[in-house]
């Protein structure tokens, strides 16, 4: 029988199957996204209680067998972020970092950086339950930018993509893969100074401090990352925002 895998992750999704069964999606350290089934999870006696809810992070000891998907065998909860589900921003944008995080890191590829980002935007929107929110527009943009570097389809913005022209760079284009100057800007749409500072800055930053914009600016931002990803990744993201 093979021997039991040990690792650490965070719940990204959880859906019912069976009668008392659950399939998860989770993104793990050392084993990038799985599939596993926890078995007679939704009974009243279950071993695992509470503890595979979505956006739990958790330590996991898994069976692989010949299915795709991985079986629980034991589960220990790291941090469970039940106060997100106090605040419906909060939720609603904790459930929505996870859905990007599932879409742009679809494979069993480890990423470290991924699980340990998308641990700080849980942490950070967590934080702000109860207190200022941190469920905002800029913030789960700003988590988008960190995303895409680290799956290497971080948009150009120091320079033209198109031409490397630093100068004049009003526009940006999806295809090219980044900010375009004015002679470049054909089939590009429009990006402001303060959306194309947005989008520098939040690269630059840390999480935390994800720099405001007005929300033109954030809607510029938003389109761009979007272009980004469904030209170079082959992926469309849900808006970071309902509604």
């Amino acid at each position: 029988m093979a021997a039991p895998i040990k690792t650490e992750g965070v719940v990204l999704r959880s859906l019912r199957y069976g009668e008392a069964d659950r399939i998860l999606h989770v993104y793990t350290r050392d084993r990038g996204r799985i599939g596993a089934i926890a078995k007679g999870v939704r009974r009243s006696r279950s071993r695992f209680g509470g503890r595979l809810e979505p956006f739990s992070h958790v330590a996991l000891l898994l069976h692989e067998g010949r299915s795709d998907l991985m079986t629980v065998t034991g589960a220990d909860t790291i941090r469970s972020h039940a106060r997100l589900r106090e605040d419906g921003a909060a939720l609603d944008a904790a459930a929505r970092a996870c859905d990007a995080v599932a879409r742009l890191f679809e494979t069993g590829d480890p990423h470290p950086a991924v699980l340990h980002l998308l641990l700080n935007e849980l942490a950070l929107l967590e934080g702000g339950v109860g207190g200022t929110t941190r469920a905002t527009h800029a913030n789960q943009l700003a988590f988008r930018l960190k995303l895409l570097l680290a799956a290497g389809l971080a948009p150009q913005l120091a320079a033209c993509a198109s031409c490397g022209e630093r100068d004049h760079l009003g526009g940006f284009s999806g295809a090219a893969g980044g900010v375009v100057c004015s002679a470049c800007e054909a089939g590009a749409f429009g990006l402001s100074e303060e959306a194309h500072g947005f989008m520098v800055d939040a690269l630059g930053r840390p999480l935390a401090e994800a720099p405001a914009a007005s929300e033109r600016a954030l809607r510029q931002a938003e389109r761009a990352i979007g272009a980004t990803v469904e030209h170079h990744g082959g992926i469309r993201l849900r808006p970071a925002l309902a509604g």
